[in-house]
């Protein structure tokens, strides 16, 4: 990989260096004497093109090809896989000397932090999921802030005082969505009722079934609910679909700004926001990182403090909000408001 001396953006500055720099030693684990041949991201089920969270961190890599010259590796998780699948694909990116290697989602948590350990003259990351090892980088989001915002906008929007929020599997990491939209929703408008369904308890098929997600959605909007918030991935698609062809109906996407994805293109006029994760920026800060010869390990939170997460404002629908938006962003920021990682 060749070598850049531009300098990053002033955010993705600010996220390097609040992550720790640290160099390892030599191992006769590693096999593989071609160090440095590009970037293994090894992506959750639903794949580059779900419209949501591996499409984002896919956008960070798409970003290092351009201004850092480096190749990427991809490879795509399956629904029902193992701890072995997981821990194979990794296994295989490192030992083919792609570095850094990048696990897509809180599954490769696991396998990510067991495998580096094989590899500490690789330089691992993984994303919703904290480091274990001084050779990865765990890269978490504040997520239940940027939904907690994607609530204030659902209550001052929602003409039923009916909304509802769709989560792909039930664990901790999506009930932090859950939570912060439920309670953004209430402090917002305690008359607004909220609704909270999930796809699946634990199958992570909850992240790549529209169909499930469809359903669900139907099954609200025929109830009164008229906006619906789904942290389902792809499977979220199928819930926007839905929402779409009800009048007077929002969806609030998720991870990146669907109203900008060209795969949602056709429902657009119905995404009334998105809570955003930049993993992107994460995900292209530790690839320069690396390039840099200072890779970055440890866990680093991204909040909405430093713009880790966000509420995008694409298509105009929640201008006339935005005041009670901003007003609920600054005091989250200054620690007025804890926001919940629990329902």
């Amino acid at each position: 990989m060749r070598r850049v001396t531009k300098l990053a953006a002033t955010v993705t500055t600010t996220v390097a260096l609040a992550l720790t720099a640290t160099a390892c030693g030599e191992s006769s684990s590693e096999s593989n004497e071609g160090k440095n041949k590009g970037v293994g991201l090894a992506f959750d089920v639903g794949g580059r093109d779900d419209h949501s969270f591996n499409e984002a961190a896919a956008r960070g890599t798409d970003r290092a090809k351009k201004e850092l010259d480096v190749d990427v590796k991809e490879m795509t998780a399956k629904n029902d896989e193992t701890e072995g699948d997981r821990e194979q694909r990794l296994t295989s990116l490192a030992e083919a000397g792609y570095n850094p290697v990048i696990g897509v989602g809180f599954d490769y948590g696991k396998s990510i932090n067991k495998v580096a350990k094989k590899f500490p003259d690789t330089t691992f990351g993984v994303v919703d999921s904290p480091s274990q090892n001084k050779n990865v980088a765990g890269m978490v989001f504040a997520e239940e802030e940027a939904s907690y915002l994607a609530g204030v906008a659902a209550a001052k929007k929602s003409k039923s005082k009916k909304v509802g929020f769709i989560g792909g599997v039930n664990n901790a990491l999506i009930q932090k969505f859950e939570a912060g939209f439920a309670q953004g929703v209430k402090d917002t408008d305690s008359k607004v009722k909220v609704t909270s369904q999930y796809l699946y308890p634990t199958n992570t098929k909850g992240f790549n079934d529209p169909a499930a997600a469809k359903d669900k959605a139907s099954g609200m909007l025929d109830a009164g609910i008229d906006v619906i918030y789904s942290a389902a991935g792809q499977s979220g698609a199928g819930s926007i679909e839905q929402v779409s062809k009800k009048k007077g109906a929002w969806a609030i996407g998720v991870d990146s700004d669907q109203y900008k994805q060209p795969g949602l293109s056709k429902y657009k006029d119905a995404i009334l926001t998105s809570a955003v994760k930049n993993v992107d920026v994460a995900v292209f800060e530790l690839v320069k990182s690396v390039e840099d010869d200072k890779p970055l390990t440890g866990t680093k939170a991204f909040t909405l403090k430093e713009n880790g997460v966000s509420l995008a404002t694409s298509g105009g629908f929640i201008d006339d909000v935005m005041d009670e938006i901003n007003k609920a962003k600054k005091k989250i920021v200054d620690g007025e408001i804890k926001v919940k990682s629990k329902p």
